[in-house]
């Protein structure tokens, strides 16, 4: 935590994780296939972050790409991982259920919250809200379905969408925290501090070439991200 701001590091890998552990950050969140934009990640991935470090991680569960209207057994796998997943001792899920027409799939989330919350774990839904026609009533949505936390980036863009986030990071304090991400970096992160954002989520990435690229967590766009914010907010 910088100056009262919870950081959240998006973590592909083990090595991810350590580097992580390495700054002020609060929290982790572990996926696998972060090039895919985030799936769920082995439970032999998450024993050893657990063992190499002490900050709290929260879990993807997704079990695909392209989308997030899944079929009933797709469904069942992703309960199925969740509860393994809580089995070894992941401190949050991270999912995200729609509808065909784009809307928050009410049922499938209270679920998946109900499973959560009988570990005493946090259920965070991910950035599937941003494809809802009516972002605050997919907000309201998720507090009636009891979800911790949301991730939101801001639309179009993060600073295009700013204005609107610390909207509804007003309105709703209290309610659902917002994990600000998708487009924190060492350029961006002084003007997002501005307002009353207080918990940011970020990979701090490189992308590295061997035999094809993947991405990992750099420590020195990290580190560069993390001085600007303690250089600029106050």
């Amino acid at each position: 935590m910088i100056h009262g701001v919870k950081i959240e590091i998006c973590a592909g890998s083990i090595e991810d994780c350590i580097t992580a552990s390495r700054f002020p950050v609060d929290r982790i969140e572990l996926n696998s296939g972060i090039e895919l934009g985030g799936l769920t990640p082995s439970l032999g991935t998450l024993r050893l972050a657990k063992q190499r470090t002490a900050l709290p991680i929260c879990c993807m569960v997704r079990p695909r790409t392209a989308g997030f209207v899944y079929t009933t057994d797709q469904f069942e796998s992703m309960l199925t991982d969740a509860t393994l997943l809580l089995e070894e001792n992941a401190d949050g899920i991270v999912f995200g259920f729609l509808q065909e027409n784009d809307e928050i799939d009410t049922a499938r989330t209270i679920k998946m919250v109900e499973l959560i919350h009988s570990y005493g774990k946090e259920a965070v839904f991910h950035r599937a809200i941003e494809q809802t026609p009516d972002i605050e009533k997919a907000l309201q949505t998720l507090i009636a379905c009891n979800v911790d936390r949301v991730l939101m980036s801001g639309l179009p863009d993060l600073l295009s969408g700013i204005g609107k986030l610390t909207e509804l990071i007003s309105k709703y304090d209290g309610r659902i925290q917002i994990l600000v991400g998708g487009g924190i970096t060492e350029h961006t992160v002084a003007q997002v501090l501005t307002t009353n954002v207080r918990q940011i989520h970020m990979t701090a990435k490189e992308y590295i070439d061997q035999h094809g690229q993947f991405i990992q967590v750099s420590p020195v766009n990290l580190k560069n991200t993390l001085t600007n914010m303690k250089k600029n907010h106050g």
